[in-house]
Order: C-alpha cells, then sequence, then structure tokens
C-alpha cells in the first residue's frame, strides 16, 4: 500500500487573507521560558526570576538544551481542513448546525473518486453536468459515502496570491448531485468552494443579488454536507478511482471547521 499526502501546510511564510503566525521557541531559548513560566506561578517566583535566580539552568540539561516549543496562531481555514454546517450558519435543515468535532468518523475513511476539472476557468461554476461529463469520463459510477475530489490544479498558486483568484468556484447543483448520489464529503484544491472573493464580491455589489455572495457555504443552511477545502497534490494519484481517502478532523471543540491530514491509500 502507498500513502499519498493530499494536504497543504499550514504556513506563517505564505500568502494568507488571515493573519498566521507560528511562535518558535529553540531548543536553547525553551530553557528560559521554562524558568519564566514556572516561576511566574507564584509571587516570591516571581521576585526570584527578576532578581536573576533559575531553577533550571542550560548546564542541568543534555546538550545545554530543553525542549523545542512551537505556539501555532492560525485560523482553523488555513491549511487542509474540513467544514461542517456549523461553519455556513447556525441552522441546517431546520435543525441546529453542526460542528467539525460532530463529523461522523465513518465518513472519512471511505473509498474515493479524482474528477478532473482543470479546463474549468477562474470564476466559472463547476455544475452537476461537469460532474456528469467527468464521471462519464472515468467511466466511474458514484456509490454512497464515496468521497469525491474535484481537481481543478489551483494548488500550484499555494503560498501566492494568485491561489485566492484563480480558480473555479463549486455551484450549488453540483451540492444537490453530491448529496443526491449519497456523498457525505467532497474536496477541493482550491482555497474556498465559493468562487473567488474579487468575482463574487463585485457582482453581488453590482446587483445587490444576495443569491451571488457565497452560494455554496450557504447552501449549507439548505443541505447538510461537509467538504474540505485546501487538498493539494492530487496529481500525484495514479488513478482515478481504487483507492480510499482518510480525511480525519483534528478534534478541536465547537468549530466550523478543522485541520486534517488528508492522504490517499492506494
Amino acid at each position: 500500500m502507498k500513502i499519498i499526502d493530499l494536504s497543504l501546510p499550514i504556513d506563517e511564510k505564505g500568502f494568507e487573507v488571515h493573519k498566521v503566525d507560528i511562535e518558535r521557541i529553540t531548543h536553547k531559548a525553551g530553557v528560559e521560558k521554562f524558568n519564566r513560566v514556572i516561576m511566574g506561578k507564584t509571587l516570591r517566583g516571581k521576585i526570584n526570576y527578576l532578581l536573576g535566580k533559575r531553577i533550571l539552568k542550560p548546564a542541568d540539561l543534555p546538550d545545554g538544551e530543553f525542549l523545542s516549543l512551537e505556539i501555532v496562531h492560525s485560523p482553523v481555514h488555513v491549511g487542509t481542513h474540513l467544514d461542517y454546517s456549523f461553519h455556513y450558519g447556525t441552522q441546517s435543515e431546520g435543525r441546529a448546525s453542526k460542528t467539525a468535532d460532530e463529523i461522523p468518523l465513518e465518513y472519512c475513511y471511505q473509498n474515493a473518486v479524482r474528477l478532473d476539472l482543470r479546463h474549468k476557468k477562474a470564476a466559472e461554476e463547476i455544475t452537476a453536468e461537469d460532474l456528469e461529463t467527468a464521471l462519464k469520463k472515468e467511466d466511474y459510477v458514484l456509490k454512497p459515502l464515496d468521497i469525491v475530489l474535484i481537481w481543478t490544479g489551483a494548488d500550484k498558486f499555494y503560498g501566492t496570491p494568485r491561489y485566492f483568484t484563480d480558480y473555479p468556484g463549486i455551484g450549488t447543483t453540483a451540492i444537490d448531485f453530491f448529496i443526491d448520489h449519497g456523498v457525505k464529503v467532497f474536496g477541493v484544491d482550491t482555497m474556498g468552494i465559493d468562487r473567488p472573493y474579487k468575482f463574487m464580491l463585485k457582482e453581488f455589489i453590482d446587483s445587490k443579488d444576495p443569491a451571488r455572495f457565497y452560494p455554496a457555504h450557504f447552501y449549507g443552511r439548505k443541505r447538510e454536507f461537509i467538504h474540505i477545502e485546501r487538498l493539494g497534490n492530487l496529481s500525484s494519484l495514479p488513478q482515478a478511482a481504487g483507492f480510499k481517502v482518510a480525511c480525519f478532523p483534528v478534534r478541536i471543540r465547537q468549530t466550523g471547521a478543522a485541520w486534517s491530514r488528508v492522504v490517499a491509500l492506494v
């Protein structure tokens, strides 16, 4: 069995709309941080720390090093992640929306199929008809619980401003197509399932039509679905089907999305 990584990283050096910061405390700096944190728990400890006293010194440790520590400050929508209905609104299908820690785990390890939509241009919508054509091309029939991976090739722009502007969106007819075929999870290699901001927002401002603003996300209030955003490396899959995908969400309490190390098992 071969395991293929289909995930993009959380990277503070890549271009992002939302601020991402990773505080990296080195092994040597970790000695001082340990003293500051532990001694800072009491007033006497704080005073002793300010006076230059230490309970742990580099000489007390192998190679004079403590443990490294990285502190990640990032939205849950940066890096490869799963979105669930709470992200879309307070209600879905007339019931209270569900958070990412409520995603049924059995949905997250299933047979998968990759559909080639690389011909779709930026600002275009992927429709149910597009999905039907792609499935016929692969001679594949969708089965309930299949995980569908939409391949646009947009991940090649990751880390640059173009990642936020050059990709097609998922239309509501495509979402209906997935749900009507029993698909619980579908994924895209784009930064989001809706079309890029610059097209969507302009059309909304020009027309004042709310249906043009985040239609795919807001459709999750009408019909419940789970989707993966920011997939990568779909080109490395050796075939369009005949493999499984694992996309278990990190268990974060009460969030609309959660990070995932999505992999294909071929």
